[in-house]
């Protein structure tokens, strides 16, 4: 009888659910704060459009609004990780409504809206506290900081909190946009973003280990001694070593990692690469392992001559 596993085809063609509300269960906080937003009033943040249509069309503010406190409510303040999550997660895709403002966008809204925003997020946070929600996220709403009623005290506090907030994002995104210009920060290079490029870029990485390997003669495990001519180790220092075998070990391997900081390659970019690298290094330290059990037994048979 063969394996048995859950088949995994990435090919396999499939549809989401055709109502977002089969996305998420009933209880996820995204459907809490969407909620919350239809309980606030949203028109200040309408009043800086236009009334004639004319101008190239703007997300709807209302989705902005409950993204940018989604997001901020599970911890995500930058622009950029927030334009990334509505691709890659199912709960922002459900917020956006399959929308996916870039970086620039969110980053001007947040900007544009701050004080909005500001109010805003505290009487969210005030709505959830009154609902018995101590914690909306990763923001906790309870504690020392916040009064448990909803009085004038308590509303200070939450425009604290949340400017604060909004503070923090401000920064993250000057930060990103002093990193990364217009850039995401994220993008593969050009030529890894297709499957051809990839399949391309990642042979010729594996060539090149592959190439490099053999001009160093460290990657024939059935010729450990191959390696251990290369690096040279000094086998009088390891047979001179307290402790027995694992004594022996520590200074065969403690040779090797001297003489790898001495050698140092440049440490690979790619995934495919690191890891070839890693299969290499294993290799290094089975030779050393093999080559230890060698000079260790030679005094031996010598005393036994």
């Amino acid at each position: 009888m063969g394996m048995n596993f859950l088949a995994c085809d990435r090919e396999q063609p499939f549809l989401m659910p055709p109502d977002v509300r089969d996305w998420l269960p009933e209880g996820h906080l995204a459907w809490f704060v969407l909620a919350s937003l239809d309980e606030i009033d949203l028109s200040p943040f309408y009043a800086c459009y236009r009334l004639d249509g004319w101008g190239r069309a703007a997300f709807e503010p209302s989705m902005m609004v409950a993204l940018l406190v989604y997001a901020y409510a599970r911890g995500e303040r930058s622009s950029r990780g927030i334009e990334r999550r509505c691709v890659e997660d199912v709960a922002f895709r459900v917020i956006a409504a399959q929308q996916k403002p870039d970086h620039a966008t969110i980053a001007r809204f947040r900007v544009r809206h701050e004080e909005q925003l500001a109010d805003l997020f505290s009487d969210v946070l005030g709505l959830c506290r009154q609902a018995g929600l101590a914690r909306v996220g990763v923001v906790a709403i309870d504690g020392t900081k916040i009064h448990a009623n909803a009085s004038h005290h308590s509303n200070v506090d939450y425009r604290r909190l949340a400017r604060q907030i909004l503070k923090e994002a401000g920064d993250l995104d000057a930060a990103e946009d002093r990193l990364y210009g217009d850039q995401r920060g994220d993008e593969l290079p050009e030529g890894l973003r297709t499957v051809e490029g990839r399949r391309a870029a990642l042979k010729e990485a594996k060539q090149r280990l592959r190439d490099r390997a053999a001009d160093t003669d460290t990657n024939r495990v059935d010729d450990p001694e191959a390696v251990v001519a290369k690096i040279e180790l000094d086998a009088v220092a390891i047979v001179a070593r307290q402790g027995g075998r694992q004594g022996w070990l520590r200074e065969g391997r403690q040779q090797l990692e001297r003489l790898r900081v001495l050698e140092a390659w440049p440490v690979p970019r790619s995934r495919p690469e690191r890891l070839l690298e890693a299969e290499l290094r294993m290799q290094e330290d089975l030779a050393v392992e093999r080559h230890e059990r060698g000079v260790r037994s030679s005094p031996r048979e010598r005393s036994h001559a």
